[in-house]
């Protein structure tokens, strides 16, 4: 469950509570920071404990790259201030004793946030837009796989014969999910207990694939369910002896996982996007945002699919997109419209991957629809029909080496985010693809060993 400050001191003196994590989403959108001892949390490090500075200029190995202006061994790998938030705190049911609070990373000298930690990234956007008198709600989908070995035992295998935990595509299939009950009620039930407004959990349309789906809040609210989720996913399976992963495509031949985007702006209470008079129900605002997003997609498609393997998720019939195009109540397009002509009227961004980072994710989303309303962009009429096969549609870049230089270029990043946070994560990409393109991989030895 949530809990004040006070809630949490008072559990901590009748012994319910012994750790309190204090952590932070890093750039991959992991949960980095320190196990505390309640004790001494309470009576102190609430108001703010340090880490390296090198934590948010890392890849997935940790490694230490080159090109960070941020932070590098020329600068001497300094501190950063962990500031907890004492609104997020909340009991962690699947850890034994054990709450949990996110921090906000500040500089060590002068206090002020750290632009591009990406918590920081999506409040910015979110001030943006109340000083236009909005607020954004957002809600995402997690899409995952979860496998019959754990973590430890596919790792030794060198992640060969990735077996699945179940047999078939089990979309909505009861009684597939019934046999993976032993992690998934105690996905839902722990989360629902460390207050994150989880709806329901699913088969998704693969054998072994799942979806969590939690409730729309605000959207640093949203980001916050969505990053939690994830690590306690992970750790529920690892402690059920199972790995869940993801990745957003783990072999070639079976569909990948995505992570569904919903946004809607409300405006003193009620939604800003409806207008009952409106095409579709949709108001002029939201037809604007909505034209931000499609215009701007190439720009933040790094924001959405950071990996070399993003990119291998975008492919015909998989219900994964391939161009950047809206349409209504339509799963073949980069945008769909959803509850069309009622108040719940909202556009879901379906191109990013279960590999994002939300934070990123919805900070560039909002960057766009706010670049989209503040240019009053006209917004094409919606394609219908199959999009794969739509000639004359934009398509999404198809390669990380692609989105990295139309995020380099992106005038409109560069406006909404600065040059410093842009050029960051610019390298973060660059270093990505240079890393995969010193390795030899499996596929090109097994190709060419004998035959080239």
């Amino acid at each position: 469950m949530s809990m004040s400050f006070d809630s949490l001191k008072s559990a901590v003196s009748g012994g319910s509570i012994d750790t309190v994590l204090a952590v932070f989403p890093d750039m991959q959108g992991r949960l980095m920071g320190k196990r505390f001892h309640a004790r001494h949390f309470v009576e102190s490090a609430f108001e703010e404990t340090h880490c390296c500075n090198y934590l948010l200029a890392t890849d997935l190995e940790m490694a230490t790259p080159e090109g960070y202006a941020a932070s590098s061994w020329e600068q001497g790998y300094g501190d950063y201030i962990m500031a907890p938030d004492l609104s997020t705190i909340r009991a962690t049911p699947w850890l034994e004793g054990t709450a949990m609070v996110l921090c906000d990373i500040l500089d060590h000298h002068t206090h002020a946030p750290v632009p591009h930690a990406p918590r920081q990234m999506l409040k910015a956007q979110i001030a943006r837009l109340d000083a236009l008198g909005l607020t954004p709600m957002m809600a995402t989908e997690l899409e995952f796989f979860l496998f019959e070995k754990s973590f430890d035992d596919i790792r030794r295998s060198g992640f060969r014969d990735l077996a699945p935990i179940s047999g078939y595509n089990e979309d909505y299939h009861i009684l597939q999910t019934t046999k993976e009950e032993s992690v998934m009620r105690r996905v839902r039930n722990h989360l629902y207990d460390a207050g994150i407004p989880v709806e329901n959990t699913k088969g998704e349309a693969e054998a072994g694939q799942e979806e969590l789906n939690i409730k729309y809040a605000g959207a640093l609210a949203c980001a916050d369910h969505h990053t939690i989720a994830k690590h306690a996913i992970k750790e529920i399976a690892w402690q059920e002896g199972h790995a869940a992963s993801f990745l957003a495509k783990y072999a070639h031949d079976r569909v990948g996982s995505s992570s569904h985007v919903h946004q809607s702006l409300w405006k003193d209470g009620a939604p800003a996007f409806h207008d009952k008079g409106g095409e579709l129900g949709m108001s002029d605002l939201m037809r604007h945002y909505v034209a931000g997003l499609v215009t701007y997609a190439p720009d933040y498609t790094a924001f959405l699919a950071p990996y070399i393997n993003s990119y291998k998720r975008f492919a015909k019939g998989t219900f994964a997109p391939t161009k950047t195009v809206w349409s209504v109540d339509n799963r073949t397009a980069g945008f769909r419209l959803c509850g069309d002509g009622t108040k719940a009227v909202r556009i879901e961004c379906r191109i990013g991957g279960s590999d994002l980072n939300p934070y990123l994710a919805q900070a560039a989303l909002l960057a766009a629809g706010i670049a989209g309303i503040e240019e009053k962009l006209e917004l094409a009429p919606p394609i219908s029909g199959d999009v794969y096969d739509a000639g004359d549609a934009t398509e999404i870049p198809r390669s990380l080496r692609a989105a990295t230089e139309t995020l380099r270029g992106s005038k409109m990043l560069r406006t909404a985010m600065g040059d410093a946070v842009i050029d960051h994560y610019t390298r973060c990409a660059e270093w990505e693809q240079e890393e995969f393109d010193r390795i030899v991989t499996d596929y090109e030895v097994a190709r060419g060993f004998e035959r080239a």
